[in-house]
C-alpha cells in the first residue's frame, strides 16, 4: 500500500476555496489507516528535517514528565517508538518552569518535540506515532513564509524635506517621516495627499509612551544597541546583572538579557546589516523621540526616559528561520516576559490555510496554542489580555495570510502616501484595519524610496522598506500609546473592548477608492473599486483612539469652510431627545490649534470655521430630558456637559446634504 500524505493547504479558485484535511479515501484503505490520516494536522511538504511535533494524552504527560525517575521501570508505548526509530530526544515544546499550572489548563504541557537523524524518513517515523492511541495528534514542523528584508539606506543629499512648520520633537529626521504627518510634499510621491497619515502629532500632547507598556518584536533580531533604540529595550536586569551562562532569573532561558533567539536558540539576539527586518519594524514602533538623532517612534517616548519598551523574541536568524515549534517558544515568552502588545510582521503565504477552523485544529496547531495563552496573559491593567497585530502580506491577493486572518488577530493592510492602497497589500478577506505601509516610484528609470518608510537599521543607520510588514507596528505602536494614555488616566478595558474601540477609531477609506491606480511593480493597473469594504474598517487613527479611549466622540471638520454641526448626530444613535444649550467652551489653544473665527450656538447647533488642519476639543452644555434645566420653580431636565474632539484634515469637505465628506463620500 502506498503511503497516505495528508495535505493541509487551501486550493484557492475564482469560484471557490476548498481545503483538503483529509485526502484518505474511506473506502479503499483500512480503519486503521484512516484514524492515522486524521491526526496529521499539516501536510510533510517544506517541513523541517529530523523534526516532528507530537500532542500526547494527558495519561501520558504525567509519565513523559517522570523520564529519569529513579521509580520509572518501564518505557510509554511513545518511548518505544522514539527509540525503535533513533530518536535523539523527546522534550516539551513549551516551558513549564514560568506559569506551568496556567499553561496545563491550556494543554500546554501535552505539546512535544522529537527530535531526529535528519537522514531518517520523517513521513514513516510520523505515521509510527501516529498509530499509537496515546498521541492524539502529529504535526511537522514547518517554517514562515519569510517576509523581504531588503532596506534603501537613508541619504541626506539625495532627499531633504521642505517643511517649514515647527515639528514637536528634536528628531533630525522626523520631517522626513510622512506617515506621521503627511503635509503633501510632492518629494515624497507624486500624488501625495496632506493628511494621509495616522495623525499622531495631537495624540503625543495626551501621551507618548510609557515604559511600563511592552511590546515584543517578534521577528528578526532587533539591533539593542542602535542608538536610536538602546534607550528603550526592555532589559532583564537579573541577566544583565547575573552571571554569563548562568539562568540568573530561573525563567528557563540563559543570558536573555534584550529577548531571546528562538532560531538560534541561545540568549544572544543576533542581527546583520542585511536582514534589518526586526530593528526596522522596532524603530516605528519605539525609537527614542525628541533625543535629537535619527527618527520619532510613535510610542518613543518625549526624551526624558518615557516611551515604551520593546524586547526581541527573535525568530529569523541569517539563514534560520524558526519552524512553528520554535514560533510557539517565542510567542509563549513573549507573554512571559510581560509584553501585552504581540508585534508580528510575517506569516504563512495567503491561501496556504482556507479558514479559522483548520488554523485552530490544524496548520499550526502549537503556534495556536500559543497565540491563546498570549491573548489570556495578563500584563497590563488597562487591558484584560494581550492584543496580537500581524501584517496581512504582501501577495496582493484579496485574503490575509495566517495567521493574521484568524478572527481574534488584527490583520493590517497597507496605504501609501496618496491614501490609496499599495500595489503589493493583501485585502479583503481577514484583513482588520488600514496604515502606512509605504511605495516606492520611479522617475523615469530611477526608482525613489522617499514614499516608502523611514526607520531604523540594524547597522546602527536608519533606511526605507516598505510593506504590511511596515503598516503592522504602525497599529501596533497605536495600541501602545493607548495603554499608556489609559494608565495615565486609570482606565481599563477587556480585550474586546480594546480592540473595538481600535478598529473603529479610523477614518474613510472607501470615498477615495474609485477609478484606477499604476501597479508599480508590473506596470499594471490597481482597479480601485475592487478594494472598497475590503482594506479594514478604515486608516487608523491615532489621535481619534485615544479620543475613544476617554469616551470622547470625534466631528470631522473641513478646513476653511463654515460647518453647521448637529451634536445630536454623534451621541447615541444619532437621534437622542438631548436638547443643546447656547454655552460652550472652547480653549485657547484649540482655537490657535484650528484658526477658529466665526462661531455661535444658533438654535441647537453649531456654526464653526476652522481655518487650520489640526484637532482639539469643545465642551458643550445639554439638558438631558426636556428643554429646560430643573431647579428652584422649574420641573426640568438635567444640566449635563459634553466633550467632543474637532478633529480638521485636508480633503474634507461640506456636501450639499449639509454632511461633512472626504473627497466622494460621507464620513
Amino acid at each position: 500500500m502506498n503511503k497516505t500524505k495528508i495535505f493541509l493547504f487551501a486550493l484557492v479558485s475564482m469560484l471557490a476555496v476548498s481545503c483538503m484535511r483529509d485526502t484518505v479515501d474511506q473506502g479503499a484503505i483500512s480503519a486503521e489507516e484512516a484514524m492515522i490520516a486524521r491526526k496529521f494536522v499539516n501536510s510533510i511538504d517544506s517541513a523541517v528535517p529530523g523534526e516532528l511535533i507530537i500532542y500526547v494524552d494527558k495519561s501520558s504527560v504525567a509519565m513523559l514528565e517522570g523520564v529519569g525517575a529513579p521509580t520509572r521501570v518501564a518505557m510509554t508505548d511513545i518511548e518505544v517508538v522514539a527509540d525503535e526509530v533513533g530518536a535523539l530526544c523527546i522534550e516539551p515544546v513549551f516551558n513549564l518552569k514560568v506559569n506551568a499550572e496556567r499553561k496545563r489548563a491550556l494543554g500546554m504541557d501535552r505539546w512535544y518535540a522529537v527530535s531526529l537523524p535528519e537522514s531518517v524518513d520523517l513521513e514513516d517515523v510520523a505515521r509510527r506515532f501516529a498509530s499509537l492511541e496515546s498521541i492524539e495528534r502529529v504535526e511537522f514542523n514547518m517554517p514562515i513564509e519569510r517576509p523581504s528584508s531588503e532596506a534603501i539606506p537613508f541619504d541626506a543629499s539625495m532627499c531633504a524635506s521642505t517643511r517649514a512648520e515647527a515639528m514637536p520633537f528634536s528628531d533630525e529626521r522626523i520631517k522626513m517621516q510622512w506617515s506621521l504627518n503627511n503635509t503633501g510634499e510632492a518629494h515624497f510621491y507624486p500624488t501625495v495627499k496632506a493628511g494621509e497619515d495616522i495623525n499622531v502629532l495631537p495624540a503625543w500632547k495626551l501621551t507618548t509612551g510609557r515604559p511600563d507598556v511592552i511590546v515584543a518584536v517578534v521577528d528578526a533580531g532587533v539591533c539593542y544597541t542602535h542608538p536610536d533604540l538602546q534607550a528603550n529595550m526592555h532589559v532583564n536586569e537579573a541577566e544583565l546583572n547575573g552571571v554569563e551562562g548562568v539562568d540568573d532569573d530561573e525563567n528557563g532561558y540563559v543570558d536573555d538579557i534584550y529577548g531571546y533567539n528562538f532560531a538560534d536558540n541561545m540568549g544572544r539576539i543576533m542581527w546583520s546589516a542585511n536582514d534589518s527586518h526586526g530593528t526596522h519594524v522596532a524603530g516605528i514602533i519605539a525609537a527614542t523621540s525628541n533625543n535629537g538623532i535619527g527618527i520619532a517612534g510613535i510610542a518613543g517616548g518625549s526624551g526624558n526616559g518615557d516611551g515604551v519598551r520593546v524586547f526581541s523574541s527573535q525568530i529569523m536568524s541569517g539563514n534560520n528561520t524558526a519552524g512553528v515549534k520554535s514560533i510557539g517558544k517565542a510567542i509563549e515568552y513573549a507573554a512571559d516576559r510581560g509584553a501585552s502588545i504581540l508585534q508580528c510582521s510575517w506569516g504563512f503565504k495567503p491561501g496556504d490555510i482556507a479558514n479559522d477552523a483548520l488554523f485552530e485544529s490544524g496548520s499550526a496547531s502549537a503556534e495556536y496554542t500559543a497565540l491563546q495563552y498570549f491573548i489570556s496573559a495578563n500584563n497590563c491593567p488597562a487591558m484584560e489580555g494581550g492584543l496580537v497585530v500581524f501584517a496581512a502580506g504582501n501577495e496582493g491577493m484579496p485574503l490575509a495570510g495566517y495567521p493574521a486572518a484568524y478572527n481574534d488577530y488584527l490583520a493590517v493592510t497597507a496605504f501609501a502616501p496618496d491614501g490609496l492602497p499599495t500595489y503589493y497589500t493583501c485585502y479583503d478577506r481577514g484583513c482588520n484595519i488600514s496604515a502606512p505601509g509605504g511605495e516606492y516610484y520611479y522617475i523615469g528609470n530611477s526608482m525613489r524610496e522617499y514614499g516608502c518608510i523611514l526607520s531604523t537599521l540594524a547597522n546602527g543607520d536608519y533606511g526605507y522598506m516598505q510593506g504590511t510588514s511596515q503598516a503592522c507596528p504602525h497599529v501596533s505602536a497605536i495600541a501602545a500609546l493607548g495603554l499608556s494614555y489609559a494608565l495615565d488616566n486609570g482606565l481599563s478595558f477587556t480585550l474586546d473592548e480594546f480592540k473595538s474601540k481600535l478598529l473603529t477609531s479610523v477614518n474613510n477609506f472607501d470615498s477615495v477608492l474609485t477609478g484606477s491606480k499604476e501597479k508599480i511593480d508590473t506596470g499594471g493597473i490597481l482597479n480601485l473599486t475592487n478594494y472598497r469594504g475590503k482594506m479594514g474598517t478604515g486608516k487608523v487613527d491615532a489621535y481619534r483612539f485615544l479620543m475613544s479611549l476617554r469616551g470622547t466622540n470625534c466631528i470631522p471638520m473641513p478646513v476653511g469652510q463654515e460647518v453647521v454641526v448637529d451634536f445630536n448626530k454623534y451621541m447615541g444613535d444619532g437621534e437622542l431627545a438631548i436638547k443643546v444649550l447656547s454655552q460652550y467652551t472652547i480653549s485657547d489653544e484649540t482655537r490657535a490649534t484650528l484658526g477658529i473665527e466665526n462661531d455661535c450656538i444658533i438654535g441647537d447647533k453649531l456654526v464653526i470655521t476652522c481655518n487650520k488642519p489640526g484637532c482639539g476639543t469643545i465642551k458643550v452644555s445639554l439638558v438631558a430630558g426636556g428643554s429646560t434645566v430643573g431647579g428652584g420653580q422649574l420641573v426640568g431636565g438635567m444640566a449635563i456637559e459634553k466633550e467632543f474632539a474637532l478633529v480638521a484634515r485636508e480633503g474634507y469637505t461640506v456636501g450639499d446634504s449639509g454632511v461633512v465628506e472626504d473627497a466622494a463620500g460621507w464620513l
